[in-house]
């Protein structure tokens, strides 16, 4: 094979790559499908060079084929750059007004991105790190629940503002400080306090159970404010995927008592913001966009199901040693709800209202920042949107950024040269900042 064989193979390569990334996926698809366009995404400014050196190639050769191969990938990722780099139309200025940034003091801009892409994510002065802190022991035992604490370097000023990280992946596994660490290095260099939390996961306890967790860690927080230097009126719920949802079904529900463990009723839970990355908003929307009525139905029509701890030999390579302790071994399909709200929306309508966020929306809800992919195969972009406009009703200050062509799971994957990343990041590091400043705006 020559050259320029070779040349027309990996342009054809890229280009459908490329093609991918504008094509959104339905459920049931192939999580192999699903990897690739997000690995893509976060690789595109990478793969636009190579589709431009293709087309150059095809000059010198010459060669119109790998011309038209090469620029055709090179214009389709410049496409796709440029769309999720777009400022939202939804965005900060609608709620904190055209000037919000100059409400934001000089000095706690210092570490913000210039810009939605930066090409390569700048590195960050190391945080103060302190791992396996327990902030809460289940009654009558001794299991703790643990999570990491991040604060600022000695030489930061602290911003009093601290940020409780729920972390992702359909509610049944992973873990904290799942590839989370370059975003936590850069929020500290603001001078932020992160708590990134490990709370239970089914089927050890229920949704009920996880928002508990997250009121505990809330409670925590406040308990430990002047130990850690934040306010206990600047602390932000924050996740991603299941975890998002948490943030938003605790953040949405401090006074209520039915979400309170018992033995905090009546304390001070609430929070002064909430930011959601594609964390579900509407669980009976979660459950038909998944496609979960149609796994139920090819399930219902076999006579005995086979029960199988064997994982798949590519997750084992994928998570390597930590795959048993991030609960993958589990003998439970991660995200399925009916096994969660014991059935389907059809039958237990009630339970999927009472864990759905845009059912507690009230006028005193929290500042509220969403972030989700437009071509997300796990959560319902359309039911993040009624969110939004729930939360504009009732005139709860409310950002949301909807990233076109991009799929669940971008901000951890590659974030360092990922612009859908960048772009996440560079929303939720301004967020911050005004939830800081919140009283001056």
């Amino acid at each position: 094979m020559n050259l320029e064989n070779i040349l027309i193979f990996v342009g054809l390569g890229n280009l459908l790559m490329a093609f991918l990334i504008f094509y959104r996926l339905r459920q049931p698809t192939s999580m192999i499908l699903w990897a690739i366009k997000i690995f893509a995404s976060a690789l595109s400014p990478f793969l636009f060079l190579t589709g431009l050196l293709i087309a150059v190639l095809g000059i010198v050769f010459p060669s119109g084929l790998l011309i038209a191969i090469g620029g055709s990938g090179a214009l389709l990722f410049l496409v796709h750059i440029t769309k999720i780099t777009q400022s939202p139309s939804t965005g900060f200025e609608n709620t904190f007004g055209r000037e919000y940034v100059t409400k934001i003091p000089k000095n706690r801009k210092s570490f913000f991105l210039p810009k939605r892409y930066v090409l390569w994510l700048p590195k960050s002065p190391e945080a103060n790190f302190e791992a396996d802190i327990s902030f809460y022991t289940l009654p009558n035992s001794e299991r703790k629940l643990l999570c990491d604490i991040w604060q600022p370097p000695s030489h930061i000023e602290p911003s009093g503002l601290a940020f409780i990280y729920l972390h992702g992946s359909a509610w049944a596994v992973w873990d904290k400080d799942g590839g989370t660490r370059k975003l936590f290095r850069h929020l500290t260099a603001q001078g932020h306090v992160i708590m990134d939390v490990a709370y239970l996961l089914f089927p050890e306890t229920n949704f009920m159970g996880m928002v508990h967790d997250v009121k505990h860690a809330v409670n925590w927080m406040k308990n430990h404010a002047d130990i850690y230097g934040i306010d206990p009126n600047r602390i932000v719920l924050g996740g991603a995927s299941a975890g998002g949802h948490l943030a938003l079904l605790a953040a949405y529900t401090s006074g209520n008592d039915v979400f309170s463990p018992s033995d905090l009723k009546g304390l001070d839970l609430s929070v002064s913001g909430v930011i959601s990355l594609y964390g579900p908003t509407d669980l009976v929307a979660t459950y038909y966009h998944c496609g979960q009525d149609m796994v139920h139905k090819k399930k219902s029509q076999k006579k005995e199901m086979e029960k199988t701890a064997e994982i798949p030999l590519w997750v084992q390579k994928m998570v390597g040693k930590q795959i048993r302790r991030l609960g993958f071994d589990k003998d439970v399909e991660p995200g399925m709800l009916e096994p969660m709200l014991d059935g389907s929306p059809m039958k237990k309508s009630e339970a999927y209202a009472q864990f759905s966020p845009i059912s507690y929306v009230h006028k005193d809800c929290p500042d509220t920042m969403l972030i989700q992919g437009e071509h997300d195969i796990i959560t319902s972009p359309k039911a993040t949107l009624e969110l939004y406009f729930e939360l504009i009703e009732k005139k709860v200050p409310a950002v949301l950024h909807m990233l076109s062509q991009t799929d669940h799971a971008f901000d951890l994957i590659l974030p360092k040269i990922s612009p859908s990343a960048h772009s996440a990041i560079y929303d939720i590091e301004r967020f911050l900042a005004l939830m800081v400043h919140k009283n001056h705006l």
